[in-house]
């Protein structure tokens, strides 16, 4: 492709692009506006059964309309989300679910006290007065450039029903004013066009305004998330500790007690019986490498030597090499991080290459560990038969906990047939390992 060729492209690439980019925008903008009318049915509805919980079968139509508005909310959210801002879901967590009165009470009373319940009130009203009237003027001047482009042919009738009509700031009163009218309506649908993902991106900044949690919301969720992941931590340790206690009592410490037996056994038949001396002394010598190796496997269970003195690819390609599985591993990662974090994902790749050696019946596994995004990312892909997930087990349970500690979640994406993915992300530093 020659140069001058190569610049007549660029042109119209962008021209397709802000073309797309306004078509695209302003459909999303029509779909919020009427989303947000939707929602301003469902606050009223909401409001009503509100009223009517003094009269007791309120209590029962609250939580149906509510969560109908709260619907309308995420999608809302979900929306402007893929305009760039995002809208994290504010909400408490729901009650314990039970049955009568008495849960319908808990029910409606979690509604009353969160916050955001009444926050996506006032967006409902707001959705249509104010930010949907942002959401709509893009179609509104598509509808208003096309009727100026058929005042041309219609001006006449047009005039006599409304007794003279004004185009802009064109008085239609001639076919000459109404081609002026015409040639601006046919301006007004490009302009329409290229104002819509700014006009979008507007709105969703109001909207941000009215549905993103608050500060104080933020705060109290991010308390709530510390005091639950402190306590699977501190269960999980007192679980871990529990295992290396039942490990070294029934293991090490059992064959350690047995070679304190066999060599008092020996000392008292040396002068005697030489041969079953021998014999003991090669038992005790077996014993011996047995708890060794005992010792061992519990030391890589807490950190393994491998991790701590190469790092978290070396030993997760080393569990590749002791697998019964196909495991291919491909990293990406700039420098180390934090020994904490390693450990974290190294036991979670662990478990998870389990989970497909026992419950898959996968034949080859893909694990990927990258650094983006102020994170580190690790994916295993088995070609198993899916279906995973984290009801189906304790594993990924434990993983998932684990995880929490370093604010980390866990993605898993398992359809019958396979095959199945699980995505970790944790957020952390990396740092340069002496």
């Amino acid at each position: 492709m020659t140069e001058g060729s190569h610049s007549d492209v660029q042109p119209a690439r962008q021209g397709r692009n802000w073309f797309t980019a306004g078509w695209i925008a302003m459909g999303r903008g029509l779909t919020m506006f009427f989303l947000g009318l939707l929602a301003v049915f469902l606050a009223w509805f909401a409001i009503v059964g509100m009223s009517l919980t003094l009269l007791g079968f309120g209590l029962f139509l609250v939580p149906g309309l509510v969560a109908a508005l709260r619907w309308s909310a995420n999608a809302q959210r979900r929306l402007t989300g893929n305009t760039g801002v995002r809208i994290a879901e504010p909400y408490a967590p729901a009650p314990r679910t039970e049955g009568g009165w008495k849960g319908a009470w808990r029910k409606c009373e979690a509604i009353f006290t969160d916050s955001a319940t009444w926050r996506d009130m006032l967006w409902a009203q707001c959705a249509v007065t104010v930010t949907g009237l942002f959401a709509i003027i893009p179609f509104a001047s598509l509808v208003h450039g096309l009727f100026g482009i058929l005042l041309p042919f219609i001006w006449e009738p047009v005039i006599q029903a409304w007794d003279g009509t004004w185009y802009m700031f064109v008085p239609v009163r001639s076919q000459d004013s109404a081609w002026i009218a015409g040639g601006l309506g046919l301006l007004e649908i490009p302009v329409g066009l290229l104002i819509a993902p700014y006009v979008l991106r507007l709105h969703a900044r109001i909207t941000h305004s009215l549905l993103a949690p608050t500060a104080k919301a933020r705060m109290g969720r991010r308390v709530e998330h510390l005091a639950r992941t402190r306590t699977d931590v501190v269960d999980s340790s007192a679980a871990e500790i529990r295992r290396i206690e039942r490990d070294l009592h029934d293991g090490a410490q059992a064959r350690l007690l047995a070679m304190g037996m066999k060599l008092g056994a020996a000392e008292s038949l040396l002068d005697e019986n030489p041969e079953a001396v021998r014999t003991l002394l090669a038992e005790t010598r077996d014993a011996s490498v047995r708890a060794l190796e005992e010792l061992r496997d519990l030391v890589r269970g807490i950190h393994p030597p491998v991790l701590a003195d190469r790092g978290l690819v070396d030993a997760v390609r080393s569990l590749a090499l002791e697998s019964r599985l196909q495991v291919q591993v491909t990293a990406n990662l700039p420098a180390r991080p934090e020994p904490a974090v390693e450990s974290a994902a190294y036991f979670a790749v662990c478990e998870l290459l389990a989970n497909a050696t026992k419950h898959s019946g996968a034949r080859r596994v893909l694990v990927d560990i990258q650094y983006r995004a102020n994170a580190l990312a690790v994916s295993v892909t088995d070609d198993g038969h899916g279906g995973a997930g984290l009801e189906s087990g304790t594993g990924l349970q434990g993983v998932q906990r684990r995880l929490a500690a370093f604010d980390g979640t866990l993605g898993i994406s398992s359809p019958v047939g396979g095959p199945t993915t699980v995505s970790l992300q944790i957020p952390c530093a990396l740092t340069v390992m002496p």
